[in-house]
């Protein structure tokens, strides 16, 4: 009896996976707990393993494709075996991967390219419902602000692709005016220098001369001797992280507040912790693990900081607890662990943790559930120099600290001499739309007071 194969749910907060690599081809044999494919989230890799044996009849979903979980991506069982059943009801591959994919069918994906939009009646009709959008296009409708109510579909069976997603986008960058213009002169659209790159009638220019070199395509000529440019496709987990921080900046008022803190205090307790640490047994406490301590001493005095804005429900979420993450640079792209309770826990505890999901997160071995839940995040950039910068809120969240380098700056002693003190650079970002800025600087001054008499926050 032919079985199905789901894309399985990785924690309680996964929506929804990426196959990275089918590792196997229709026709295959396969034994119970084989891996068939890599799936990935935006915050770790999986492997997926053959529930049973059989031959592996159909793969519904190319590389690449991102698929809900819970759905059927292949369907396993005996060979000739019907499962027309099985195939209808489940979601019909991503007309969008590359043809040479091992699920990809030469003779769909001709004709999903070579169909014109008039061809069938299904493709002009409206998709109000969202039924007929691939789940990349789905995306790609949330990241570009196209509204897919009403978008003709390209591809099998009227299906909305990407293509469809990006071309409506592309249209919509001209101006009303300019579209007129265009389709009067035959004027080929420039640089938009409208709000959001908006294409006006003054950036509309000639079409440059059949046969004429630009002076651009002539000097790339000369460049014979000079290596081709490596190409990384902007998809996978590079994407998600990517359209995420896109919703972020577009959900949320960004602004962002600079202020330093008088280190001395928290270099010397470190500097005397390095010393003795082997002696004493402690483990490797960092200036992050100890800024993210007095983070979490000094929030629960801050509610409007250590929230959630729902933006569906019209609500604001305070919490008294701290459910701290911190950002964490991979090699696959950032990801954000949450430390549980931090305002809870001891230096050592907290220290200990960062340590451990910092390598859980660098080897893909992270569980999806301790990467979601946060509160508030810190995102460390001082070891690399960091004077300040613009943090990114981690949505729906509404507050982030940056923390940045330490610098000696200079400060009157009382006999009128200049005296140097080490300040480490603190970068706060809240959204405007909740969070006032009164408070926020409060949360600032109160943040660096506390760096400032790190021993007194340590015992108390």
């Amino acid at each position: 009896m032919a079985t199905p194969v789901q894309m399985p749910k990785q924690g309680n907060t996964v929506e929804e996976c990426i196959i990275t690599e089918w590792r196997i081809k229709e026709g295959d044999t396969v034994k119970a707990g084989d891996i068939i494919c890599g799936i990935e989230t935006d915050k770790a890799t999986f492997e997926v393993e053959a529930p049973e044996g059989g031959t592996v009849l159909k793969l519904l979903y190319n590389d690449g494709d991102l698929v809900p979980v819970l759905t059927d991506i292949a369907i396993l069982g005996n060979p000739g075996e019907d499962i027309s059943a099985l195939a209808s009801s489940s979601a019909t591959p991503s007309s969008e991967a590359p043809a040479s994919t091992p699920a990809a069918t030469p003779a769909p994906a001709a004709a999903e390219v070579s169909t014109p939009a008039a061809a069938s009646p299904v493709t002009s009709a409206a998709t109000g419902s969202g039924d007929l959008l691939s789940p990349r296009a789905r995306m790609e409708t949330s990241r570009l602000g196209v509204d897919p109510s009403g978008l003709a579909g390209t591809g099998a069976k009227g299906r909305v692709t990407s293509r469809d997603v990006l071309a409506a986008a592309e249209s919509g960058r001209l101006t009303p005016l300019a579209k007129a213009v265009a389709a009067e002169t035959g004027l080929a659209a420039g640089a938009g220098t409208g709000l959001g790159g908006r294409v006006r009638a003054g950036d509309l220019g000639a079409a440059p001369a059949a046969g004429a070199a630009a002076p651009a395509v002539a000097a790339a000529a000369a460049c014979v001797n000079r290596a081709e440019p490596k190409v990384v496709p902007y998809k996978s987990i590079r994407k998600l992280i990517g359209d995420r921080m896109m919703q972020s900046l577009t959900n949320h008022a960004q602004l962002t507040m600079n202020a330093s803190a008088d280190a001395t205090s928290i270099m010397g307790y470190r500097k005397r912790l390095k010393d003795q640490a082997e002696k004493l047994g402690l483990p490797n406490i960092t200036l992050n693990d100890m800024v993210a301590f007095v983070v979490s001493r000094t929030l629960p005095k801050f509610p409007e900081l250590n929230a959630i804005f729902d933006m569906a429900g019209a609500k604001i979420e305070q919490h008294s607890d701290v459910q701290l993450a911190m950002a964490i640079d991979t090699e696959r792209g950032l990801m954000v662990p949450v430390i549980r309770n931090a305002d809870l826990k001891t230096l050592s505890d907290i220290a200990n943790e960062i340590r451990d999901m910092a390598g859980q997160c660098k080897s893909g071995s992270i569980d999806p559930d301790l990467l979601s839940g946060g509160t508030f995040t810190i995102t460390n950039l001082g070891a690399m120099g960091v004077e300040s910068f613009t943090p990114v809120i981690n949505s729906p969240q509404v507050a982030i600290l940056g923390v940045c380098g330490i610098e000696q700056k200079p400060f009157p002693g009382p006999d009128g001499s200049v005296k140097f003190k080490p300040m480490m650079g603190l970068s706060l970002t809240i959204d405007h739309q909740v969070v006032d800025g009164a408070p926020a600087a409060r949360f600032l001054q109160a943040l660096a007071n506390g760096i400032a008499n790190f021993e007194l926050i340590l015992a108390s």
